[in-house]
């Protein structure tokens, strides 16, 4: 155990956030830069090293979390980063992106606020990337076999590296000109630079991964023919069939969904663009949806000058604290301010779209919109609550519905799809094409960053024992398997 008293003379302390005033100036992370080290160790000392670790359930990696904690309160920095890298091939991404389902499930959070183990994580590699125990490994031998790797996302780039680490040679063909996949296009930088994902990728290359952009698998090479190349094929190609909006007005100019809005601002500080073709500046920004995605469109906004900025959101106000219906050591839906929600903007929840106004040019100019109510399962309006807002620019955050890649890729390998439009699959990650495999959103729908390294690393495995018969890799998760965190 790390510090016996911990969790009771010391108090929860997270990273410090730069000013508002000049975070929205730039496209940096919002964090004080080297704000944490000097926390941090205490903070790990809060742990408690329980003889049931519920953080354990609580991430979909199992990540090792009391004893990480210990070695980064005793400062021995590569211990701890050694026992973070045996769960979890990206603790640099999930630090800063993941929303900490293994907070919820602290059992200090039962009645205390919990370990801060999201910011102790990426402290832990921050030091060992500093510290150059970050190095390739390379397999001691190669196997013979080859496996393609469709999608390089969270879930495709840790199916990659596991599978490359078991001694095959794998190829990662990503429909983007830059690898990361959301990681790259759909998290904008002032959350995670992309300078992270770019290291990443050279210890990949120097393990022997091989990486191909630009290339639509189903389109510009035949998903058929690709099978026939390669010895096994794991699809990670995400669930991007973004949900819309079925209103009158939808098809007024300046009325875009979220994954057109915001790759185009992560390719402005690629260097693609000098500004965004659909920028935000000096516009009325209306968000439709209060989840992450939303929370993206909202800080990319601010960062580029809009005049105003409103999310919209069909659902209640969350509470402040955890609902009776949502206990101890579950994921509770409470209510989030994120970075972006700091930097300015209203949040109006209960409301739907009912339609779009636009001007003589087709332009979008006012959302109308009414409050609703929960009824017999159904979103009713309430009569006389109807009014409009100003929106020149209207994206769309509502979630998505499963793969896009129904028309070539599934169509081509002749894949089953399961009910809610996903990749089906078995317990072992396979589908009904053999030697074909799904992890990540393409098989689950939409979820966690956790959640796609989780079954990343675990499809690897079946698809090792698949070409070998046996396979030393770690199976953290089945697709069965419900932790406690949703």
């Amino acid at each position: 155990m790390a510090d016996p008293k911990g969790f009771l003379t010391t108090g929860r302390e997270v990273a410090a956030s730069r000013p508002v005033s000049e975070r929205v100036k730039d496209w940096n992370e919002v964090y004080v830069p080297g704000s944490l080290l000097p926390i941090i160790s205490k903070q790990a000392g809060r742990c408690m090293d329980c003889g049931i670790p519920f953080c354990h359930n609580g991430c979909p990696l199992g990540n090792l979390i009391p004893e990480w904690n210990d070695y980064a309160y005793r400062g021995d920095w590569k211990a701890a980063y050694e026992r973070l890298h045996a769960t979890n091939n990206f603790p640099e991404f999930t630090g800063r992106l993941c929303p900490a389902p293994c907070e919820s499930a602290c059992v200090l959070g039962i009645n205390q606020p919990p370990v801060t183990i999201k910011n102790v994580e990426v402290t832990i590699v921050d030091k060992a990337w500093e510290g150059g125990h970050v190095a390739p490994q390379p397999p001691d031998r190669l196997s013979g076999k080859t496996v393609a790797v469709i999608g390089s996302g969270p879930a495709g780039l840790a199916a990659a590296q596991q599978l490359t680490r078991a001694g095959h040679t794998v190829a990662v063909y990503e429909r983007a000109d830059r690898i990361g996949g959301l990681l790259r296009y759909g998290i904008p930088e002032f959350k995670m630079e992309k300078r992270h994902i770019n290291r990443r990728i050279e210890q990949m290359r120097a393990e022997g991964t091989k990486f191909r952009t630009g290339v639509q698998i189903g389109t510009d090479l035949d998903a058929a023919e690709l099978r026939r190349r390669f010895d096994a094929v794991v699809i990670a190609a995400g669930a991007t069939t973004a949900r819309d909006l079925p209103v009158p007005g939808r098809e007024l100019n300046g009325i875009h969904q979220a994954m057109e809005y915001l790759p185009l601002a992560n390719k402005v500080q690629e260097g693609d663009y000098v500004t965004s073709p659909i920028s935000a500046e000096g516009k009325h920004v209306v968000v439709i949806g209060g989840g992450d995605t939303g929370a993206d469109c909202v800080g990319t906004a601010h960062r580029q000058g809009a005049a105003s900025v409103t999310q919209l959101e069909i659902m209640p106000r969350p509470s402040d604290e955890r609902p009776a219906h949502q206990p101890w050591p579950t994921f509770p839906m409470t209510y989030k301010v994120t970075s972006a929600h700091e930097e300015g903007g209203e949040r109006v929840y209960a409301v739907n779209t009912t339609h779009f106004e636009g001007d003589e040019d087709g332009n979008v100019q006012f959302l109308h919109l009414v409050e609703v109510e929960f009824k017999d399962g159904r979103f009713e309006p309430k009569p006389g609550t109807e009014r409009k807002i100003p929106a020149q620019l209207v994206t769309l955050a509502m979630g998505f519905t499963g793969t896009d890649q129904r028309n070539g890729l599934v169509e081509q390998l002749g894949l089953e799809l399961d009910q809610r439009g996903n990749i089906a699959r078995d317990k072992d990650f396979a589908t009904n094409v053999d030697g074909v495999f799904v992890a990540g959103d393409a098989g689950r729908g939409q979820s966690l960053i956790v959640w796609a390294i989780a079954e990343g690393r675990s499809a690897a495995r079946a698809v090792d024992n698949y070409l070998t018969g046996a396979s030393s890799l770690p199976a953290p998760i089945r697709p069965t398997d419900r932790a406690l965190a949703v």
